[in-house]
């Protein structure tokens, strides 16, 4: 049965190693059958969550950005990738202020796949547990029925492109094909 799959690559970088990796997931997925759409956050416009509280009651934010069409595309989805460098420890501020900006539907990101990616340029496997902790703090904790299935441990690659020389770049294939 095709899913429809959605990958939020939160790199600052085009073609940055967590994004590269994105790509070989969603080629994965694709050949798999699946209907895959990936958007480089990057490129869009997502304010910060100004913390008015006006969504709690609305179910919208009062913020005039890109935000809104990317909810949409979140409580669609079928599965939902969330991909980030790791920066000092945890996720980069791109991925955060999107979580952030999740609450005026939240409730509705329901009963969904997630896969987690991950690249550091350091090996230890530490601060990518302690990343990956921060997003099952949103994932688990706050939306129903949400079940991981997969996390990728992208380490040792600094420059872009290094990510092309580890495992991690066969294994988000793999976890793209079964999907």
């Amino acid at each position: 049965m095709s899913k429809k799959v959605l990958i939020l690559s939160t790199s600052p970088r085009k073609g940055g190693n967590s994004d590269l990796l994105c790509d070989e997931f969603m080629r994965g997925a694709k050949e798999s059958g699946n209907d895959v759409e990936k958007i480089f956050i990057a490129q869009k416009k997502i304010n910060y969550c100004i913390g008015c509280g006006v969504c709690n009651s609305t179910h919208k934010c009062v913020q005039k950005d890109d935000m809104a069409e990317i909810l949409d595309k979140m409580v669609s989805a079928d599965v939902i990738v969330l991909a980030t460098p790791v920066y000092f420890y945890s996720m980069d501020g791109q991925l955060k202020t999107l979580i952030d900006r999740t609450v005026p539907r939240y409730t509705e990101i329901s009963n969904k796949d997630f896969y987690y990616i991950m690249t550091a340029a350091d090996t230890d496997k530490n601060m990518l547990h302690r990343t990956v902790e921060a997003i099952r703090g949103f994932t688990e904790d706050c939306l129903q029925g949400a079940k991981e299935k997969g996390i990728i441990y992208g380490t040792g690659a600094w420059q872009k492109g290094e990510i092309k020389n580890t495992k991690a770049f066969l294994e988000a294939y793999e976890l793209g094909k079964n999907v």
